[in-house]
């Protein structure tokens, strides 16, 4: 069979979940509530963090960051998905297939860096808190997010272009979104280098943020063990606890998601977790922020009570 030449293909067919009818009006309100809460709940905590003067802080600066990459996201997938759910026209151009996953390719990439930038951030103001001002200078805080933007940008670029100028063999994609995975199946040439590629970024971005994140905690918990008051070592550790959560949340998932044994076939009860993990993580991050972190809700009450007051 002759390869298909790349530019044949003009759209790709997301398959989802194609033939479980049932299945996606059940999944249309439950991601379209979820969605709405994720883009709410990560724009109050930008704004907070933004009209509070007191939260002109680097934590505050890096929480900010994050509840954009999640709103970014999150917007990659979930409205085009909404809209597929409901329709029996499940397409996307090659253009738009290349969009799609560069950009959440770029997004869930950074947040791996992100959060091991926030885990650097709590290990200063905790174990170095005298220098922490200095040692967490505003320029830093500027140079280290825009460095993991910037970084995961370009390898999400590379990979994407390395990916959508192999020639494909079909346009049928087992997924809700333009995955690379899914893409790179369809592939009649080899994928070798698309493979390494993905490899080398997975490492560097899952077991070596993580392994600093850890590497960052045990630090932390030492010094917070030393604090001679307990009162002390609760008011340290409420700190970071709030980002130790989310921690947990995100790797766990990643890891339930990546290390579980795969079948040929992905199941629809896997896709239906995936689903599920790629829209709920992003939508309890502010969540667990704002229950977690008495600064947050002060904030929030303070900027409500002058809009309506102003009113």
């Amino acid at each position: 069979m002759e390869p298909i030449n790349r530019t044949e293909v003009s759209e790709f067919f997301l398959k989802g979940f194609s033939g479980y009818m049932a299945l996606e009006h059940l999944l249309f309100p439950l991601c379209s509530a979820m969605y709405l809460v994720t883009l709410l709940g990560n724009t109050a905590i930008v704004a907070v963090s933004v009209l509070d003067v007191h939260l002109h802080t680097p934590m505050y600066f890096f929480l900010g960051n994050l509840s954009i990459l999640d709103i970014c996201y999150t917007s990659t997938f979930v409205p085009l998905m909404l809209v597929h759910l409901l329709s029996a026209q499940k397409t996307i151009s090659f253009i738009g297939c290349a969009i799609q996953m560069c950009l959440s390719l770029s997004t869930g990439s950074t947040e791996c860096l992100l959060l091991a930038i926030m885990a650097y951030d709590r290990y200063l103001a905790i174990c170095q808190p005298l220098r922490y001002p200095v040692l967490m200078s505003h320029r830093l805080c500027l140079l280290l997010a825009g460095a993991a933007w910037v970084l995961c940008l370009f390898k999400s670029v590379t990979e994407t272009i390395i990916t959508m100028r192999l020639p494909f063999c079909s346009h049928l994609v087992s997924h809700f979104t333009c995955e690379i995975l899914a893409v790179l199946k369809l592939a009649c040439s080899d994928t070798s280098v698309s493979e390494v590629l993905l490899l080398v970024g997975a490492i560097l971005l899952l077991p070596v943020p993580l392994a600093f994140i850890c590497l960052s905690y045990m630090l932390i918990l030492a010094t917070i063990l030393r604090v001679p008051s307990a009162a002390g070592r609760r008011k340290a550790f409420s700190t970071c606890s709030a980002h130790l959560a989310v921690v947990l949340l995100f790797y766990g998932t990643v890891i339930f998601m990546y290390m579980k044994p795969k079948s040929k076939e992905a199941s629809i009860s896997d896709e239906v977790f995936t689903v599920l993990y790629a829209v709920v993580t992003p939508m309890l991050n502010p969540v667990i922020y704002s229950l977690r972190n008495k600064e947050v809700k002060e904030a929030a009450r303070k900027v409500w009570g002058r809009r309506r007051t102003s009113k």
